[in-house]
Protein backbone atom coordinates (compact mmCIF):
# COMPACT_ATOMS: atom_id res chain seq x y z
CA UNK A 1 0.00 0.00 0.00
CA UNK A 2 1.37 3.66 -1.08
CA UNK A 3 1.13 5.90 1.89
CA UNK A 4 1.69 9.01 0.00
CA UNK A 5 -0.80 10.43 -2.90
CA UNK A 6 0.45 11.99 -6.27
CA UNK A 7 -2.42 14.47 -6.91
CA UNK A 8 -0.30 15.29 -9.98
CA UNK A 9 2.23 13.74 -12.80
CA UNK A 10 4.62 15.84 -11.54
CA UNK A 11 4.40 14.73 -7.64
CA UNK A 12 4.37 11.09 -9.02
CA UNK A 13 7.66 11.46 -10.88
CA UNK A 14 9.10 12.93 -7.91
CA UNK A 15 7.53 10.00 -5.40
CA UNK A 16 9.14 7.76 -8.00
CA UNK A 17 12.37 9.37 -7.95
CA UNK A 18 12.85 9.24 -3.83
CA UNK A 19 11.78 5.24 -4.37
CA UNK A 20 14.83 5.17 -7.15
CA UNK A 21 12.39 4.03 -9.59
CA UNK A 22 14.59 6.14 -12.19
CA UNK A 23 18.19 4.81 -10.99
CA UNK A 24 17.81 2.44 -14.67
CA UNK A 25 16.43 4.15 -18.22
CA UNK A 26 12.55 3.67 -17.83
CA UNK A 27 10.48 3.88 -21.37
CA UNK A 28 7.04 5.65 -20.71
CA UNK A 29 5.17 2.59 -20.46
CA UNK A 30 7.26 1.79 -17.51
CA UNK A 31 6.11 4.81 -15.91
CA UNK A 32 2.79 4.81 -16.69
CA UNK A 33 2.25 0.79 -15.68
CA UNK A 34 4.44 2.08 -12.35
CA UNK A 35 1.72 4.95 -12.21
CA UNK A 36 -0.91 2.35 -13.12
CA UNK A 37 0.30 0.10 -9.75
CA UNK A 38 -0.63 3.06 -7.44
CA UNK A 39 -3.87 3.55 -8.58
CA UNK A 40 -2.61 6.95 -10.85
CA UNK A 41 -4.15 7.56 -14.52
CA UNK A 42 -2.77 10.74 -16.03
CA UNK A 43 -3.83 11.64 -19.23
CA UNK A 44 -0.85 11.33 -21.40
CA UNK A 45 -0.40 15.09 -21.98
CA UNK A 46 -0.19 15.83 -18.38
CA UNK A 47 2.32 12.77 -17.99
CA UNK A 48 4.84 13.93 -21.22
CA UNK A 49 4.83 17.93 -19.78
CA UNK A 50 5.49 16.52 -16.09
CA UNK A 51 8.49 13.85 -17.73
CA UNK A 52 9.50 17.02 -20.06
CA UNK A 53 9.79 19.18 -16.95
CA UNK A 54 11.23 17.38 -14.52
CA UNK A 55 15.09 18.81 -13.86
CA UNK A 56 15.91 15.79 -11.88
CA UNK A 57 15.06 13.66 -15.42
CA UNK A 58 17.34 13.20 -18.45
CA UNK A 59 15.76 11.81 -21.51
CA UNK A 60 17.29 9.96 -24.09
CA UNK A 61 16.20 8.31 -27.69
CA UNK A 62 14.75 9.72 -30.49
CA UNK A 63 11.23 11.34 -30.93
CA UNK A 64 8.49 8.89 -29.84
CA UNK A 65 10.38 6.09 -28.20
CA UNK A 66 12.44 8.24 -25.23
CA UNK A 67 13.68 7.00 -21.85
CA UNK A 68 14.22 8.54 -18.82
CA UNK A 69 16.90 8.57 -16.43
CA UNK A 70 17.46 10.05 -13.73
CA UNK A 71 20.06 13.05 -13.27
CA UNK A 72 21.45 12.66 -9.82
CA UNK A 73 20.30 10.45 -6.91
CA UNK A 74 17.53 11.55 -4.73
CA UNK A 75 19.26 12.98 -1.06
CA UNK A 76 16.53 13.87 1.67
CA UNK A 77 17.07 17.28 3.16
CA UNK A 78 18.95 17.02 6.27
CA UNK A 79 16.34 17.29 8.58
CA UNK A 80 18.41 19.62 11.08
CA UNK A 81 19.21 22.04 9.07
CA UNK A 82 17.63 25.30 10.10
CA UNK A 83 14.94 26.93 7.59
CA UNK A 84 15.69 29.51 5.15
CA UNK A 85 14.95 33.05 7.48
CA UNK A 86 15.24 31.51 10.39
CA UNK A 87 19.18 31.99 11.05
CA UNK A 88 20.21 33.84 14.19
Amino acid sequence: MVSRVARTATQGLRHLWEEQFFETLKDREAVVEAFATRGNHFSDAELGMALLRASFLTRRGKRGSYSYIQRHPFVADDETAVPKGARK
